[in-house]
């Protein structure tokens, strides 16, 4: 009777291993979000306590699962145990399933997240004139995004920050008043163009850069599932 392929077996231990690299980046991506503030003080809106994480969560779930799965998948192969491959098949199996529901979930919602985003950014606004914890926190934020992407107020220009506008005008001034992209605003020159567009395009790179990763992924996964079933076979026929 037919043995098991050495070439398969060692295979699904380099998949395990790229796999189990996978999830801790994965993770590592999610935590790193998780506990920086810029970009969910940017995107919340003042009155909303909780802040919009869901996405963040489901990631930090997702890598510790497949942190798990590679695990299984690993012991599965070295014992050749076809319980622990079988489990493994079928939690890649739905995983993979997950990433194609999330994927036409995505698609079908598209129009609707962009109508989202620019109802929380317009709402945002009013943050500009607070004087309050969150609205200083949310100062804070869009002050750095103004120095690093050389754009002034959130929507309508530098006239977002209200009375707040000379307090934080530095972070608007353009190194050079002869710029076209320049006004002359409360008697500074300050960058005409605000900062939602390249909010937009910040987020829509995001999440072309996390499709991309989606797409890659699941070319792993059909590996994998691919390996598991041949190894699973070749156990059973031993």
């Amino acid at each position: 009777m037919a043995g098991v392929s050495g070439c398969v077996k060692y295979s699904m231990f380099i998949f395990n291993f790229l796999f189990w690299l996978c999830g801790i980046s994965i993770l590592a991506v999610a935590i790193w979000i998780r506990v920086s503030k810029d970009g969910q003080e940017i995107l919340s809106s003042e009155d909303s306590s909780s802040k919009p994480y869901i996405a963040v969560n489901i990631l930090i779930a997702v890598g510790a699962t497949i942190m798990i799965l590679s695990f299984l998948g690993y012991c599965g192969a070295i014992k050749e145990s076809r319980c622990m491959l079988f489990l493994f098949f079928i939690g890649l199996f739905l995983i993979l399933l997950l990433q194609v529901a999330a994927g036409i979930l995505g698609a079908a919602f598209r129009s609707e997240s962009e109508n989202i985003l620019n109802e929380t950014l317009y709402k945002n606004i009013e943050l500009l004139s607070g004087t309050d914890s969150n609205a200083k926190a949310f100062q804070k934020a869009l002050t750095e995004f103004q120095e690093q992407f050389k754009c002034c107020g959130l929507v309508n220009g530098p006239s977002d920050w209200g009375n707040n506008f000379q307090s934080h005008s530095k972070s608007c001034k353009c190194p050079d008043t002869s710029e076209s992209s320049c006004i002359q605003y409360e008697g500074n020159y300050v960058y005409k163009e605000p900062c939602i567009s390249f909010i937009k395009n910040l987020v829509k790179t995001h999440i072309l850069i996390t499709i991309g990763i989606a797409f890659g992924l699941a070319f792993i996964e059909i590996l994998g599932l691919i390996f598991s079933m041949v190894l699973f076979c070749q156990i059973g026929s031993k």
